[in-house]
């Protein structure tokens, strides 16, 4: 990729050395030699009692010096590291954390981004076609599909029972024209998680292809696109990729490619580019012949990322690699657990399948934000507390203190 930007910018004439940003600095992972988890020691959160990392995860030290060191470069600091690496290596990174090709993945802007690039690349909507998704996806996208209905297209939405999207009726759901199943492998709303295989295989025998949000999913819980069969998954790294805003990654199956139509043109994607309208350009048809690169990055990718988001990642990939994604499961299940066993006796509805595995409990309290607000926050507590609703997302560096602290200040239900 670096090789192509190169050629480009030489053949517009334009200094590459003017115009490349900074390199990035390799940074070497700070998790603990042991790593024991729960890990405090790599993190800033002090006195504060966080319990909301499936909304935005705390930066890590050893990511925040990434970025310093990334700045250094930046701003031209002789004394900052030499060390490079380009994107690429950021991208395959994160291919291996799924169990992808590095050629199957492409740097987005966000999960939405991602899902909307899939939806063009299938020409939707459309008219006649069918699309199935569920009352769990996630909540930004359920505007995006009442569009697709206004547009041309049939959308059916799968109800949740008991919190949960039951097999049979996706089953039931899917039509001989149904182009794509949409849904969240993990819910944001209460982490009701699907079989993904399941759903796979059920989709493919229908000749129907399957899109996975995993932003809830990658780096929390093993994600494996490659045994469920997914045709595309997407992902921002604010939540459990430890990354920031503004950078994620949109994975696509070699085979589910070869099913979309070109609807991104972007100069990062490119393989290949000649002009012929600058000084001492060899004469052609056009004014630029072109080509563009058979995989994610040359089927979606446009045109410069979020670098310093590139520079954390670096460092994030590799320390949840470290620690394991297993682990990090493991030690998350402990802790929910607690919460799932305790908030009941409390008198709180719980949203969350108690078989979930994913970071996330939920509960349902008519008037949460006002009755739970003002004393979350007196005592030091951070949790996503909604109008009806309060979930807790805990990671690698809360402990069963957090959850006391926690089931301790909201009390008995009211």
């Amino acid at each position: 990729m670096e090789h192509m930007r190169r050629q480009f910018l030489a053949a517009a004439g334009l200094s590459v050395a003017a115009l490349k940003v900074p390199a990035l600095a390799e940074t070497k992972p700070t998790a603990p030699a042991a790593l024991a988890l729960p890990d405090r020691a790599s993190f800033l959160v002090g006195d504060v009692c966080y319990l909301d990392s499936g909304s935005q995860h705390p930066i890590s030290k050893g990511a925040h010096a990434a970025v310093d060191a990334y700045l250094r470069q930046r701003m031209l600091d002789p004394a900052a590291p030499s060390e490079a690496f380009d994107d690429a290596k950021v991208r395959a990174k994160f291919a291996r954390l799924i169990n992808a090709e590095a050629d199957e993945v492409a740097y987005v802007a966000s999960t939405t981004a991602g899902e909307q690039m899939v939806l063009r690349g299938l020409n939707l909507p459309a008219s006649g076609a069918h699309i199935v998704s569920d009352e769990l996806h996630f909540f930004g996208s359920l505007p995006l599909y009442e569009e697709m209905a206004r547009q041309g297209a049939t959308v059916t939405w799968v109800k949740a029972r008991d919190g949960r999207i039951a097999l049979d009726d996706i089953r039931r759901a899917l039509k001989p024209n149904t182009k794509l199943i949409a849904l969240s492998l993990v819910s944001t709303i209460n982490g009701f998680q699907h079989d993904l295989k399941a759903v796979c295989d059920l989709a493919h025998a229908n000749g129907t292809l399957v899109y996975a949000d995993i932003v809830h999913a990658a780096g929390c819980i093993p994600v494996d696109v490659k045994a469920s069969g997914v045709d595309f998954a997407a992902c921002a790294s604010y939540k459990w990729l430890m990354g920031d805003f503004g950078l994620g990654f949109l994975y696509a199956s070699k085979a589910a490619q070869k099913q979309l139509r070109r609807t991104e043109y972007g100069y990062y994607g490119m393989s290949a580019f000649e002009s012929h309208i600058y000084p001492f350009d060899a004469p052609g048809q056009r004014v630029a012949d072109y080509a563009y690169a058979d995989s994610a990055e040359g089927r979606f990718a446009h045109g410069t990322m979020a670098h310093m988001v590139m520079a954390q990642l670096n460092h994030s990939l590799d320390y949840i690699q470290q620690l394991g994604v297993a682990n990090i499961q493991k030690h998350a299940q402990t802790l929910t657990a607690q919460l799932k066993e305790e908030l009941p006796k409390l008198g709180y509805q719980l949203m969350t399948p108690p078989e979930s595995g994913a970071p996330i409990v939920a509960c349902a309290l008519q008037g949460a934000r006002d009755k739970l607000g003002a004393k979350l926050k007196a005592a030091g507590i951070r949790l996503t507390v909604s109008k009806h609703r309060f979930r807790a997302t805990p990671s690698v560096f809360n402990t069963p203190a957090d959850i006391d602290k926690l089931l301790a200040t909201i009390g008995r239900a009211a």
